[in-house]
């Protein structure tokens, strides 16, 4: 199954990042064999709708879970008809949050945000 954390730099043991929409990078891990990628947000620089634009480069990456601290409800709206599944993410790195996950140890985040829709702040 492909996982998918925001990051801010192409190395496994940086901090998963805050900010869902506005995240510089993606990791994208494989947890069947092991293989990662590191993608490009280009949303991040969007005017508007940065979270809707990241759901769905993960969404095309093939992403079928999401671990993230926090997500807003337009970007929800992308991911739960992609059948990508939020996941809460935990203090430490993007590899402890990996591992978390494969031990069945991080809860499902239910609680998505209104948005910020360009009041200033990180979606």
């Amino acid at each position: 199954m492909k996982i998918a954390l925001p990051v801010e730099e192409k190395i496994l043991n940086t901090p998963v990042c805050v900010s869902f929409g506005r995240t510089p990078l993606f990791v994208i891990f494989d947890t069947e064999n092991g293989e990662f990628e590191f993608i490009d947000n280009s949303a991040a620089a969007s005017q508007g709708g940065a979270g809707i634009k990241a759901a769905q480069l993960l969404a095309d990456k093939g992403a079928k879970a999401v671990i993230t601290f926090r997500c807003g409800e337009n970007a929800a709206a992308v991911l739960k008809p992609a059948e990508i599944t939020l996941y809460k993410a935990v203090d430490g790195t993007a590899f402890d949050n990996i591992e978390k996950f494969r031990l069945g140890e991080l809860s499902h985040l239910n609680d998505i945000h209104p948005g910020f829709h360009n009041h200033g702040g990180k979606e």
